[in-house]
């Protein structure tokens, strides 16, 4: 069945690791009448985790996407990755809902992932909710972690429910705008039971509707006079007053209950399919043909547009791309345009799905996602619409990797085997890069994490059946010079006929870093004639291609011809280019050569309790830290800028000094001389590399 765009609400969960997301995404679908049985997270069979590499490790590390029908209206719900490691899957459903809800275990309360995840959805406006989960279980507490959230995130979060007692003594949620009582039914295969509110409980209820209906009157400006005027609001006001006020981002709801006694579902489920931000009050960003910005509406009314928010490979349906539609809608057995690549595409057949479960559909609804199957255009990121619009819709905001390994086959002829593997591979995950490095020979494979590019090579391994070997990338150093010089060369060589005569006089001088190359044309009196110019700045581009220190690329250098001499039989551009490169290697040892390494941007999350120890281990990685701020829960940011050298091991590194808990993020940001003990092993390094090469 496909629903209109006035009945679909989409929903993420996400969350720190271990925060019970999945095992809630299960119970919501048992609750909802989706799957005869809610399964464990241990057993290996929930919808979520249905991948070998999810099964074996007990954790979520894509996302899924399943919807539920609920009281007329379809509710697409994506389970997502804890760990910061696969936070590709978690922006990919951030982009795809209209409401996430982060949840937070009340043993532990805040952790650092929902805080970050709470930094990226405040920079989005995205409107937001906690769910408190695992009321059930010892050292439990709902009051103890609504403070911590007030806390942390400096809000001050409405409870839609209370529990009803905690750990052992837990009977059930209230739900406070119906007031009504739920009540846990004995273990985890049946579902909660409405009643009347205990007495005990009446207090709290009345005290939390009040805290509701301030929260509603907020929503609405009308709401909020008769509140002033009569004091309160029917629960028919309120429930106005919280879609308002939640769709403009103006309250933040909180939820509670055990996921595993299937208490707090029902509520739950009820409140997102009347309560839920609608789409249509949602906009994408399109960008324009200049480049500009757009603001575009989810409208049901407009011609088709869409945008491909991920890209799966399964060995029975094939290629599978995922998409959300923004305006009009997507029907099966239909051509499109894909804007991206500006190709037109034949869409086939189309899906909804509960986990790896496909469901066919005809046609899906501006608001809707769904799956389009075996659409050969179609990648991660690409537009498509019912004409060619000249707009795309802005690319999903992903970090960049910030672990890389270089990875070879041990044999020869699963080289083009892998290299295929790879491809598809980063065409499934966006945070996931290979590249193969020219000037070091390597195929470089890049993620978020050890745990991350692990995973990669154990399918390679166990999948693709090929026998690969891993080793740390090598940096790409840069050589320049420190002070100007000049050198001369005369190639000559007679072979009988036409023999090869070009001479050559070059100055060089240093650039400002980061400027990179400049040629100067310094001919007078046709010493070098116009047209053997260009030969003489491809051997220049070509000596600098290997410096005389170790070998590496030479950057910022300023090289004049000042001088020369042809020959009008035997001179030819070739001629000119052998002499200049041959002069500029010349000039440069003269020049007082030095070595560049790359200079990082780093940014580290860290607890409090952690701070010192990752501060003195990237002074000893030879960093400079440049600040360092509390941004709340406990957590601190650092800022440093630290040479690639020292962090090409820094993902282990970090997980070892805090315990799994720290993350960060790292960028290229400009080139630093490097001199002494570290430059004379670079130089070592070089030359080892070469004879290796050479013996190859």
């Amino acid at each position: 069945m496909a629903y209109t765009t006035d009945l679909i609400k989409n929903v993420s969960i996400a969350g720190h690791g271990g925060t019970g997301k999945t095992t809630l995404f299960e119970h919501l679908l048992f609750a909802g009448g989706v799957i005869p049985k809610a399964e464990t997270v241990e057993s290996g069979r929930t919808v979520a985790d249905s991948s070998p590499e999810e099964i074996e490790r007990k954790i979520s590390i894509h996302a899924a996407l399943a919807h539920i029908e609920r009281n007329d209206r379809k509710i697409n719900i994506f389970d997502t990755p804890g760990s910061s490691d696969f936070t590709g899957d978690v922006i990919l459903t951030i982009r795809a809902a209209e409401l996430v809800m982060l949840t937070v275990d009340s043993r532990t309360g805040v952790q650092i992932e929902t805080i970050k995840l709470w930094r990226t959805l405040a920079g989005r406006n995205k409107p937001k909710g906690f769910y408190i989960t695992r009321m059930d279980e010892e050292r439990a507490d709902f009051d103890r972690t609504l403070e911590d959230l007030k806390e942390k995130f400096k809000v001050d979060p409405v409870p839609l429910v209370l529990p009803m007692g905690k750990g052992p003594d837990y009977k059930g949620i209230i739900d406070i705008l119906n007031g009504k009582a739920w009540f846990v039914q004995g273990g985890g295969s049946a579902l909660e039971k409405e009643g009347p509110v205990p007495a005990e409980f009446q207090d709290a209820l009345v005290a939390a509707k009040e805290r509701l209906i301030e929260a509603a009157a907020e929503g609405d400006d009308e709401l909020m006079e008769l509140y002033i005027d009569k004091g309160e609001l029917s629960a028919e006001e309120m429930r106005k007053g919280l879609i308002e006020a939640l769709a403009a981002d103006r309250i933040v709801p909180v939820f509670t209950g055990s996921a595993l006694k299937n208490s707090g579902l029902i509520p739950f489920l009820d409140f997102i399919a009347e309560a839920g931000p609608d789409p249509r009050n949602a906009k994408d960003i399109g960008i324009t043909a200049d480049g500009g910005r757009q603001e575009i509406p989810i409208d049901p009314e407009k011609p088709l547009s869409a945008l491909v928010i991920k890209t799966t490979f399964d060995q029975f349906s094939g290629k599978l791309s995922w998409v959300k539609v923004i305006t009009g809608k997507l029907s099966a057995d239909s051509d499109v345009v894909n804007v991206s690549e500006n190709k037109k595409e034949r869409i086939g057949k189309i899906y909804t799905c509960v986990g790896k479960k496909l469901e066919e559909t005809r046609e899906l609804y501006a608001g809707d996602v769904g799956i389009v199957a075996k659409a050969v255009s179609l990648k991660t990121n690409d537009t498509i619409s019912a004409g060619d619009t000249g707009i795309n819709f802005l690319h999903l905001r992903l970090p960049e990797p910030v672990h890389s390994v270089a990875v070879n086959a041990l044999a020869k002829k699963d080289d083009d085997k892998l290299g295929e593997f790879l491809v598809r591979a980063a065409e499934e995950d966006k945070t996931f890069r290979y590249e193969f490095n020219s000037e070091t020979k390597e195929t470089v494979i890049s993620g978020m994490g050890e745990l991350h590019v692990n995973i990669i090579l154990d399918k390679i391994r166990q999948n693709q059946k090929i026998d690969v070997e891993t080793h740390v990338p090598r940096v790409p150093y840069r050589e320049t010079i420190t002070k100007k010089a000049g050198a001369e060369y005369t190639h000559k060589k007679q072979t009988g006929g036409h023999g090869q005569y070009g001479r050559v006089v070059l100055d060089i001088s240093p650039l400002q870093r980061g400027e990179g190359y400049k040629f100067i044309n310094a001919i007078f009196g046709g010493a070098v004639p116009k047209n053997y110019i260009p030969g003489v700045e491809k051997g220049i581009v070509e000596g600098m291609e290997r410096g005389t220190e170790a070998g590496y690329p030479v950057v910022d250098v300023e090289v004049s011809i000042v001088d020369g001499k042809y020959h009008p039989v035997d001179s030819s551009e070739l001629s000119f280019k052998l002499a200049s490169r041959n002069a500029f290697r010349e000039a440069m040892r003269q020049a007082a050569p030095t070595l560049l390494e790359p200079i990082m941007n780093l940014t580290v999350f860290v607890e409090s309790k952690y701070l010192g120890d990752v501060m003195s281990d990237l002074s000893g990685k030879r960093g400079k830290i440049l600040g360092q701020d509390s941004i709340g829960g406990g957590i601190e940011e650092i800022r440093a800028q630290v040479p690639q050298a020292e962090l090409l091991r820094y993902s282990i590194d970090l997980r070892s000094i805090t315990s799994g808990t720290g993350s960060f993020s790292v960028e290229f940001d400009h080139y630093a001389p490097i001199s002494g003990r570290i430059a004379d092993d670079v130089k070592k390094a070089a030359e080892a590399f070469k004879v290796k090469e050479e013996e190859e």
